[in-house]
């Protein structure tokens, strides 16, 4: 999945108008609007939004006529193949109407020349395990942890030994259990942990 490496502006002008987009990364629904609400400009004529963070997604005229702002903002984001993305494009009236094609064009396209000039960078799915280890099998773990390139969150010990959880790319999780399980001949265990 594609995804925003940094903030992105920019600025265009149509017929006295200027539509300036900004794109931020956005995590969650809720983080969508906090970035809406950090973006927005109460002296503007009207803040249009759009986001989309995987299946979830949402869209806003700001009192434009229905459908020429908010929608083509979404269209934007999804034909640039990004995700965990709000782009806003914030107007202010120059004086002279575009008419619903005009306005289509305009959000559109300051939304879709902002999100492909924007730097991006693919997100990799992570996985969390959990790893029990006897004391007498922790240093055949160590290895097996900087092969798969995991991450160390923590390492607790308990009477019999260790519990150490790690990140990894979900794509290693199966590779990682089995170097895990020849390295300790069958003694971890390996489970998946929520968060």
């Amino acid at each position: 999945m594609i995804t925003l490496a940094a903030p992105h502006s920019l600025e265009q002008e149509v017929k006295k108008s200027r539509f300036i987009a900004v794109a931020r990364r956005a995590d969650s629904p809720a983080e969508a609007l906090e970035v809406l609400e950090s973006i927005r400009r109460d002296e503007a004529t009207h803040n249009c939004w759009a986001y989309r963070i995987g299946d979830e997604y949402r869209f806003n005229d700001d009192g434009e006529p229905g459908g020429t702002a908010g929608r083509p903002i979404l269209a934007a984001i999804e034909g640039q193949g990004v995700d965990h993305v709000m782009v806003v494009v914030i107007r202010y009236f120059g004086g002279i109407k575009l008419g619903a094609g005009g306005l289509v064009r305009a959000y559109g396209g300051a939304a879709a020349e902002c999100l492909r000039t924007a730097p991006r960078e693919e997100i990799v799915p992570k996985a969390t395990l959990e790893v029990t280890i006897p004391f007498d099998a922790i240093g055949s773990v160590y290895p097996a942890i900087e092969m798969h390139g995991a991450a160390k969150l923590s390492e607790d010990f308990t009477e019999s030994g260790a519990v150490i959880t790690v990140e990894i790319p979900a794509s290693e999780a199966d590779a990682f259990t089995a170097s895990i399980m020849d390295a300790t001949r069958g003694r971890a265990v390996v489970t998946g942990k929520e968060g």
